[in-house]
């Protein structure tokens, strides 16, 4: 009987739980940050926004890199940008 009842206690146990958190879409970012676009290459990056802060070298088949910016990370598959993102930055609500 104590076997039983510890074996449920147990099981019961591994439930988790997880907290979801929703951002509303106009608290997501600055959305006025000019950021690279699909399609640019990195000569073209780095002529309108300067040498990234760091970066990642290229990775995989295809070649996947990023520049980081202060306010946006930018990815590219070879030399072409395929996306660019904005860093999220904490604000005191």
């Amino acid at each position: 009987m104590n076997a039983l009842l510890m074996a449920l206690l147990l099981s019961l146990s591994t439930f988790g739980y997880a907290e979801e958190i929703r951002i509303p879409l106009g608290k997501q970012g600055d959305t006025s940050i000019e950021k690279p676009q699909m399609g640019q290459s990195k000569a073209d990056v780095e002529a309108q926004f300067g040498e990234p802060k760091d970066w990642t070298d290229a990775k995989g088949q295809p070649p996947i890199s990023s520049w980081q910016y202060e306010n946006f990370v930018v990815y590219f598959e070879s030399d072409v940008v395929i996306h660019s993102v904005l860093v999220h930055k904490r604000t005191k609500d």
